[in-house]
């Protein structure tokens, strides 16, 4: 089961995603990508701190919002556990197993994502 919650913070529109991002589930996160975008908000975070498994569906939809938000000039940034980084979170082992993982700008935390002077976390 997959749950999105929408919030705003600053000029960001964070999406907290919890669950299972995977074959069921991500038509939703993609919806929910798409409807910031139809409504004029460009800047968005993924929040995936409490996605316990996602699958080649879910990276898909990943990486098509990135590009959803390149292509209107937005900005699309990832939250991954703090030491996601480090010892690797299931999305964040995902990515990079997957080579994707340097295409996202991946931060600790969504008050962190939503600073605009906030470093990313290296890969």
């Amino acid at each position: 089961m997959l749950t999105v919650d929408e919030a705003r913070q600053g000029g960001w529109t964070v999406l907290h995603v919890r669950g299972e991002l995977d074959i069921a589930s991500s038509p939703a996160v993609r919806q929910h990508v798409h409807d910031a975008v139809a409504s004029g908000r460009r800047d968005v975070v993924l929040d995936l701190s409490e996605v316990f498994f996602c699958d080649s569906s879910g990276v898909g939809v990943l990486i098509a919002a990135r590009r959803l938000l390149r292509s209107c000039r937005g900005r699309l940034r990832l939250v991954l556990p703090a030491r996601g980084a480090e010892e690797g979170s299931h999305v964040n082992r995902v990515l990079a197993a997957l080579g994707v993982r340097r295409l996202f700008e991946v931060y600790a935390d969504a008050g962190a994502a939503a600073d605009e002077e906030a470093q990313p976390l290296s890969a």
